[in-house]
């Protein structure tokens, strides 16, 4: 069992304001996994003053951006030497499954690395050329945007947490990272690794708290950015917050994505890329491919392979190598499940497997069936919104543009993909869906290409140059 029973601010570990731990149980079994301090109000003014004290006092802002790049690089090489420890955690602690945790924590150092290319490169100040006859040259400077909060959710809580705290660090900024209660384990961890690679003191807050304390936190008048990854509903409260104080805000949100299967697709291929890009992480994903779109020609066989697909997923015991699907993280998301599978079967969708009945055997964790829904319309509430679990839909559609119709009928728009056998008709299906990420044919996304959704799914982007940019502010000298 692990024990954090101080906050990490400012670079030390600090006697929390208010008494009392925090448990952090097994969604698998309810069995004891660790306890972690939490934080209250006068906590986050600590941190945000420590914060505030390094960007405007201290020495990272104004360390040149290739030792900034050192100290990350170092990091990176302590996180990927004991990356599978951090799997073992994380499962342990949302249930996200180890063949997914493994593969994230394997992956991240790439993730980190994309951040590290970037900043090599980076044009932090240039001087742009002289127009002909012009009396002065003209410098732009990209300086840190200043003390940022990073708030993140549990679902995947290392690749949330390092997507925003690598590249504010590598700008300049410092940070307080609010770590959810569900992942407090796994998040602080962290710290120590930053402070062994060599961040200043000051710099990085890593704090575990509520919904009240984190709307302490962005609203505080001593953050300048606020990086937010969450739901929709979340985010907009975040960015009317934001917008009455004029801070900078990126927000990376939900998704209801559309895989769209045309007519020429093999959907052998189809069913074993949306075995990971509909199910990974237990589901629990933004980016999922939960709409299926499917050409009336190919519809009932399709619905047959995705039906052998979901039966074909062992639920089950998280850290068991054989399980594909674990538990919920938590009894209130497991209800929320559910009730979406018993409203699919009210809206009158046909249940082609799976269903709310829980998993045999497994009512002692927050177990889901994976259930598949066939005969849906786009404007069924399952086809609308987030589910945030293993429940896909298929939705029949007649040409190219009936599927891209329907795939913009969408209040978000964050991910999605396109299957056929036509390299060139699928580029000309992805350029037309309107969201931040889409894939052919099942292809792995880029960490140097930028991620983030259209509409309802967000503002900003993270990744590689892009989203390093995120973390910077723009002045123009004039000479």
């Amino acid at each position: 069992m692990i024990t954090f029973d101080k906050l990490y601010i400012g670079g030390r570990w600090t006697e929390p304001t208010e008494p009392g731990l925090l448990e952090t149980r097994s969604p698998h079994d309810r069995s004891l996994v660790g306890r972690a301090a939490h934080a209250a109000p006068a906590d986050i003014d600590k941190a945000v003053a420590a914060a505030r004290e390094a960007f405007d006092q201290g020495p990272w802002p104004r360390t040149a951006p290739a030792e900034r790049r050192k100290v990350i690089t170092r990091f990176n090489e302590l996180y990927a030497a004991r990356a599978d420890e951090w799997a073992d955690l994380t499962t342990a602690e949302n249930g996200s499954a180890r063949w997914f945790t493994g593969w994230a924590a394997a992956a991240l150092p790439e993730q980190t690395g994309s951040f590290l290319r970037a900043a090599e490169t980076f044009p932090w100040e240039e001087t742009l050329p002289r127009a002909e006859g012009a009396r002065a040259r003209t410098v732009v400077r990209r300086e840190p945007v200043g003390v940022v909060a990073a708030v993140i959710p549990w679902n995947a809580p290392h690749q949330s947490a390092l997507v925003k705290l690598v590249p504010a660090l590598l700008a300049g900024c410092t940070v307080v990272l609010k770590a959810s209660p569900e992942t407090a384990l796994s998040t602080l961890v962290l710290a120590d690794l930053f402070a062994e690679a060599g961040v200043p003191e000051g710099v990085l807050s890593i704090v575990v708290a509520g919904r009240e304390t984190s709307e302490y936190l962005v609203s505080h008048p001593g953050i300048d950015k606020i990086a937010f990854t969450g739901s929709t509903e979340a985010g907009r409260k975040i960015a009317s917050i934001a917008g009455r104080q004029l801070k900078r805000v990126s927000l990376e949100l939900g998704g209801k994505s559309a895989a769209i299967v045309l007519a020429d697709a093999d959907l052998d291929a189809m069913a074993e890329g949306l075995k990971f890009l509909s199910f990974g992480n237990n589901a629990e994903s933004c980016v999922a491919h939960t709409r299926i779109l499917v050409h009336r020609d190919r519809y009932e066989e399709a619905v047959a392979k995705l039906k052998d697909l979901v039966e074909s997923l062992t639920v089950g015991d998280p850290a068991d190598p054989a399980t594909f699907i674990g538990p919920m993280v938590r009894a209130e998301q497991q209800r929320r499940v559910r009730s979406y599978i018993d409203l699919g079967i009210e809206e009158g969708a046909r249940l082609v497997t799976g269903g709310p009945d829980l998993p045999e055997g497994l009512d002692g964790g927050y177990y889901v069936r994976p259930t598949l829904f066939a005969d849906v319309d786009n404007a069924m509430r399952i086809a609308q919104e987030e589910i945030f679990g293993p429940v896909i839909v298929v939705i029949p559609f007649d040409d190219d543009d009936d599927a891209v119709r329907i795939a913009n009928d969408s209040p978000y728009g964050l991910g999605g993909g396109v299957w056929s056998a036509d390299e060139e008709r699928a580029l000309a299906t992805a350029r037309r869906v309107r969201t931040g990420t889409f894939s052919v044919n099942g292809a792995p996304p880029s960490f140097d290409g930028p991620f983030g959704g259209y509409k309802g799914s967000g503002v900003g982007r993270e990744f590689g140059s892009v989203g390093l940019g995120q973390y910077v502010e723009f002045k123009t000298i004039s000479v």
